[in-house]
């Protein structure tokens, strides 16, 4: 592999990683439910890291982290539910869910192929994560409130997030 295909490649996939990252932060921004809203943190912030590598390795070929590949739509909302269980946002998991499939489906064969063996690592560890992501929308999707841990002493989950960090 080339080291111009080698940065197109790496920035491609940048790109894509990216305009996820967006989306994940419009769902964040979406979801009330306070369980599934930290599992939204703690995604979002695996995909800075990730993104944070992969401009280092851009930085490598003097290219920058390039735009977002495309806005990936939000989901209209469901209903709201009274139960407070999270069953409104069920179609933005889902969506999650596959848009993380597509993304590791379109790039496993493409990482596979590749010669550079450090860059090859790097992109196999950031698909192995966006599975992991896609599996925790899964379950946010059927309603698995305890994706990041359970609680401690039982205590039942009261409140939810806001849509805006600060007010004013």
């Amino acid at each position: 592999m080339k080291q111009t295909e080698l940065q197109q490649m790496l920035a491609e996939f940048a790109a894509e990683r990216l305009a996820l990252l967006e989306r994940h932060e419009a769902g964040a921004r979406a979801v009330s439910h306070y369980d599934f809203n930290n599992a939204y943190q703690y995604v979002i912030n695996r995909e800075e890291m990730q993104l944070t590598w992969l401009q280092t390795a851009l930085v490598d070929f003097g290219a920058a982290l390039p735009p977002p590949a495309g806005t990936i739509a939000l989901p209209a909302l469901q209903k709201a539910d009274k139960k407070g269980d999270g069953t409104a946002f069920r179609g933005i998991f889902e969506d999650d869910a596959r848009q993380l499939a597509a993304f590791v489906e379109r790039w496993r064969p493409r990482v596979a192929a590749m010669t550079h063996g450090r860059q090859r690592i790097m992109l196999d560890i950031i698909l192995g994560e966006s599975r992991e992501q896609q599996r925790m929308f899964e379950q946010a999707a059927a309603g698995v409130e305890d994706l990041l841990g359970r609680r401690t002493g039982g205590v039942p989950r009261q409140g939810a997030v806001l849509s805006t960090r600060w007010m004013e």
